[in-house]
């Protein structure tokens, strides 16, 4: 336990650290949906690896020099390798006939070893033991001893696994450890040889968490290409595997895929792989898609290896397919069933609503009866609350005016009797003193009655004011926006607001307020008329609205007025 919980630290920490910035989402939906867009872009990738053959080709043909153009030769191997089998037996062929024209022995063993390995492609193993074993190794330079390794270390591994007998199996195994040792000991410690070597030895050894971890410390250490990353998640894919891991297996199949797919090569173990960890999951479709993709590479690239396990893929197909359609005709079974059981049921169901729904039917048509009763008698109940809410409110607001103006006119009498005794004493004083032409004068003058006119209209403003402190901006309310009334002083009101001011106290006969304000009756009706002409709504029920400022549910009134006319 203390092993797997050290093991589950480091794979988190090199995992995230490595891949998290070139695949984002480390879920296997998000890698599916990645290897699926890799897929469709793939004539892209197929395009660029065509484009590079054809231009080491051309270098091949302008180069003039034979060993310059034996080391094109090997990169045109290493290009056909894992795409067209075919194309690289030839250039194998080309490489031998170059190097022996040289008479480079070293270049000869180094030709020679390229057709070996893709001889063991193709699963020839007993012409690629007859060549490698042909190749003199003391006169290998010690740079060729890991390539050499490996194409041992790869057929004796081929024949391990296709050896039918137990004796043969374990004498090949035997090889392929002792071949797999020496590529350890011959590649430099941290190059990708030396790594992916080892950890394949842990697998087979059984230690999954050790490949696991030495191949996270070398994905978190270098910049990989995508051939390379390749490897490196099909080794991991391996160690899950070995570990029972199916999620971790499932996203470095998925990982080593797509750098398979964007390197374009068409002899790859990996989506095979998946498609078959598909078909168990059930994800038919897509295994199917998966597997036939990897069976025309496989053909292209003429990988007889890769043709035979995919061939000895199918009969564990087709069981996986023939336990998925026996699974799905027992869960259809199972629902036809339950869908029988479930219509009976509904039938008797649907009787059973059918008498409940006569009986609603009745009640809900006596209940609407009632409820039809019972609106008219709420409607008629609502009116004469409001009737008694609208008396109640016109009696408050008349004990306030009462109150309000009985003392304003208790006040203005007593100030006018001050008055009168002043202009009588006034009067006297002259009279005694035998000024009648001052006196006189006094008598003519209106300066007096125009001043006390207005201090009166001036308390009228402040009293009125003082009852309906907002009806300004109320009474422009229910005016159009431009043709609103401003008054020149503030706390005072002009003629027309005085006009109206007279109309919501309840004096609305116009000889009334022409004698009030001490305008004609024709003045009057002009005021009127020219403000009723600027009401925003209907213009005969101004004076109506005019009687609602200052009563409750007013300024409400105003608010949904003032939506209404936004929309």
């Amino acid at each position: 336990m203390p092993i797997r919980v050290k093991s589950l630290i480091l794979f988190i920490s090199f995992f995230t650290s490595c891949f998290l910035c070139a695949y984002g989402e480390f879920t296997a939906d998000s890698l599916m949906k990645r290897l699926d867009a890799v897929i469709a872009d793939r004539p892209l990738y197929l395009a660029r690896k065509e484009k590079r053959l054809a231009e080491l080709t051309e270098q091949f043909d302008k180069t003039s020099d034979a060993r310059e153009r034996f080391d094109v030769l090997i990169h045109l191997y290493d290009e056909y390798h894992s795409f067209n089998a075919d194309s690289a037996y030839s250039i194998s062929l080309r490489q031998e006939t170059l190097a022996r024209s040289i008479g480079d022995p070293v270049l000869i063993a180094h030709a020679l070893m390229n057709r070996a390995n893709i001889m063991s492609a193709t699963g020839m193993y007993h012409e690629t033991l007859e060549i490698i074993d042909s190749i003199p190794f003391g006169s290998l330079p010690e740079y060729l001893h890991p390539y050499y390794y490996h194409i041992k270390r790869t057929v004796y591994g081929r024949l391990a696994d296709f050896a039918a007998f137990g004796p043969e199996k374990q004498r090949y195994s035997d090889l392929t450890n002792m071949y797999r040792d020496s590529i350890i000991e011959a590649n430099e410690p941290g190059s990708l040889a030396h790594v992916i070597t080892k950890a394949d030895m842990l697998n087979v050894k059984g230690d999954p968490e050790g490949a696991v971890r030495i191949l996270n410390a070398f994905i978190s250490a270098n910049n990989l290409s995508e051939h390379e990353r390749a490897i490196c998640a099909w080794t991991l894919s391996e160690s899950y595997g070995r570990m029972g891991d199916k999620g971790k297996q499932k996203e470095q199949l998925l990982i080593s895929s797509i750098s398979d797919m964007k390197s374009s090569v068409r002899e790859y173990m990996s989506l095979r792989q998946l498609a078959l960890l598909l078909y168990e999951e059930g994800d038919l479709n897509r295994a199917y898609e998966f597997m036939t993709i990897a069976g025309e590479d496989a053909t292209l690239c003429n990988a007889r290896q890769r043709i035979v396990e995919l061939n000895d893929s199918y009969p564990k197909i087709n069981a996986i397919y023939v336990n998925t359609v026996h699974a799905q005709k027992e869960s259809l079974e199972r629902t036809i069933f339950i869908i029988t059981v479930l219509s009976l049921v509904l039938i008797v169901t649907l009787v059973y609503m059918r008498k409940q729904m006569c009986k609603i039917a009745k009640a809900r048509k006596e209940i609407e009866e009632a409820y039809a009763r019972l609106n008219e008698v709420t409607e008629k109940l609502r009116e004469s609350n409001e009737r008694l809410s609208e008396a109640n409110n016109a009696i408050a607001e008349i004990s306030e005016l009462k109150e309000v103006y009985i003392g304003r006119y208790m006040d203005q009498c007593l100030i006018y009797i001050e008055k009168l005794d002043s202009y009588r004493k006034t009067a006297g004083k002259l009279l005694g003193a035998g000024k009648l032409d001052d006196l006189r004068k006094l008598f003519k003058s209106s300066s007096l009655i125009d001043e006390e006119l207005k201090m009166f209209y001036d308390q009228f403003d402040k009293t009125f004011l003082t009852l309906f402190p907002t009806f300004v901006d109320d009474f422009n309310r229910l005016l159009l926006p431009h043709e609103a009334i401003v008054p020149k002083k503030e706390g005072s009101l002009n003629t027309e607001l005085r006009i109206f001011a007279l109309i919501r106290l309840g004096i609305s006969d116009s000889d009334r307020i022409a004698k009030f304000l001490r305008y004609s009756l024709t003045t009057i009706y002009n005021y009127r008329t020219k403000v009723r002409n600027k009401s925003l709504g209907d213009r005969n029920l101004l004076e109506k609205e005019v009687m609602k400022i200052g009563r409750s549910g007013h300024a409400q009134d105003h608010k949904e007025k003032g939506k209404v006319q936004g929309e």
